[in-house]
């Protein structure tokens, strides 16, 4: 998969169906800001968190999301790589596939910030 292909694929589609329900996306983004915002938990942990549901539902687009903005917070692959470790043991061996792909797109998104 080409992530940043899949990406603006992704983005295009929702911003498409965006313009449908637009009411919807100003909750769900309004919801969105509430829940990353810093408190007790960091942005950065919140987004692990995010991370791992997203590849233990086999979100793609969801774990695209996640995984540039763990790499806009400066995650180190060593930290990502420790996050999927507990996302593989959670989930088991469909967890093992899509953090596998996680680690795909961190590596790409990298690249693109390096």
């Amino acid at each position: 998969m080409d992530w940043n292909d899949f990406m603006a694929e992704t983005e295009a589609s929702i911003a498409t169906f965006s313009k449908e329900v637009p009411q919807t996306v100003k909750g769900f983004g309004m919801m969105g800001q509430a829940a990353k915002a810093e408190g007790a938990l960091s942005e950065k942990t919140k987004e692990f968190m995010a991370l791992g549901i997203a590849i233990a539902t086999r979100c793609d687009s969801c774990i695209g999301f996640h995984v540039r903005s763990l790499v806009r917070l400066k995650t180190t692959r060593e930290e990502f790589c420790e996050a999927l470790a507990m996302a593989t043991y959670m989930g088991g061996g469909p967890s093992y596939a899509f953090s596998a792909k996680a680690l795909k797109a961190f590596d790409i998104f990298s690249e693109k910030t390096a």
